[in-house]
């Protein structure tokens, strides 16, 4: 199966037709996909809806290969984890699907990245080589072009003087990190930004205290003088990211739809408005698979934005966990 018409995608009736094919193709492919598909006894012949597709528990990253496909330019992606611990394992066969994702899903959201300086804070995924968020920065910052755009790693003293230097100069800049980077940033650092879009990734992992998004945000925002702080919404077992510019409401590109699951019933999707489990359909990955069940929890909205709400812990996954296999 090719992947031309994923990024085409533009009405609903396209993305149910395509949905159900990349179902059918992925339950023909994928023996741990269909073993999960014909335990739940589903298969392609009585799956006519997007609700009616099963949505793999993420769960399964970090014991099997998922996979409809292998080839000779597969990469591997994995998540983060602490020594010992299990982390997910993502094989992208393709890895050019991946950068037609990214760059398109930027360009939809934000405009061409050649429009922006690129200024990178990711020191905890900076020391791993197989972090699928560097890699798409890495590809960003060089599509970039700009001489200032890049890694920082830890040299906070620097990014500030290089904040300062372009945002006075009205260069448009994106500074992209993770949260806790972002936080020691601001404290060291408070400046006034004018011209700078700030975008955190999410998770403090381990570094400070977890603190709810709001909190973060009010932080940073005060620090540096800005009225909204953007957000992605990504992950290793995902090749799509969803984008929140304000209010913390993601929005997703065309080839990627959230649907919200019963805490209690994971088979059961729930209307607009109401708490659940984050599923997620991302096209993107084809060649792994494109329906996900996530341990996210969260809100869908009538105009396809949703909020992610925090995680379940590990008692509240149990309906989820029924199904592992």
């Amino acid at each position: 199966m090719k992947f031309d018409r994923i990024f085409e995608v533009s009405t609903e009736a396209e993305l149910l037709s395509l949905s159900l094919e990349v179902f059918a193709y992925q339950f023909k492919n994928s023996p741990v996909y269909r073993t999960f598909c014909e335990y739940l006894g589903k298969n392609p012949a009585c799956v006519r809806r997007i609700e009616d597709i099963p949505f793999l528990p993420i769960e399964l990253f970090k014991t099997k290969e998922i996979k409809t496909r292998t080839s000779a330019d597969e990469v591997c992606f994995k998540s983060s984890g602490t020594t010992g611990s299990q982390v997910s394992k993502h094989y992208v066969a393709d890895p050019q699907i991946y950068r037609n994702s990214f760059i398109k899903g930027f360009h939809k959201f934000y405009g061409p990245i050649s429009d922006y300086c690129l200024l990178a804070l990711l020191p905890s995924y900076l020391e791993r080589q197989d972090s699928s968020l560097i890699y798409m920065v890495r590809d960003l910052i060089e599509q970039s072009g700009h001489p200032k755009s890049g890694f920082y790693l830890d040299d906070y003293e620097l990014l500030a003087r290089t904040l300062k230097e372009l945002d006075k100069q009205g260069t448009p800049v994106l500074l992209i990190g993770v949260s806790f980077a972002l936080f020691d940033l601001a404290d060291r650092y408070p400046m006034s930004l004018v011209n700078t879009i700030v975008m955190e990734t999410g998770g403090m992992k381990g570094r400070r205290e977890e603190m709810i998004r709001n909190e973060l945000h009010d932080h940073l925002k005060k620090s540096w003088g800005l009225r909204e702080i953007h957000s992605e919404y990504g992950m290793t077992e995902m090749l799509s990211q969803a984008y929140a510019r304000r209010s913390g409401i993601f929005y997703s590109p065309s080839w990627m739809r959230v649907l919200i699951r019963d805490p209690e019933d994971p088979l059961q999707i729930l209307d607009t408005e109401n708490t659940g489990g984050i599923n997620v359909i991302d096209l993107a990955n084809l060649y792994s698979c494109s329906f996900i069940a996530t341990q996210d929890l969260g809100k869908l909205y009538p105009d396809g934005g949703f909020e992610v709400l925090g995680r379940f812990d590990h008692s509240d996954v149990r309906g989820c966990n029924l199904m592992l296999i």
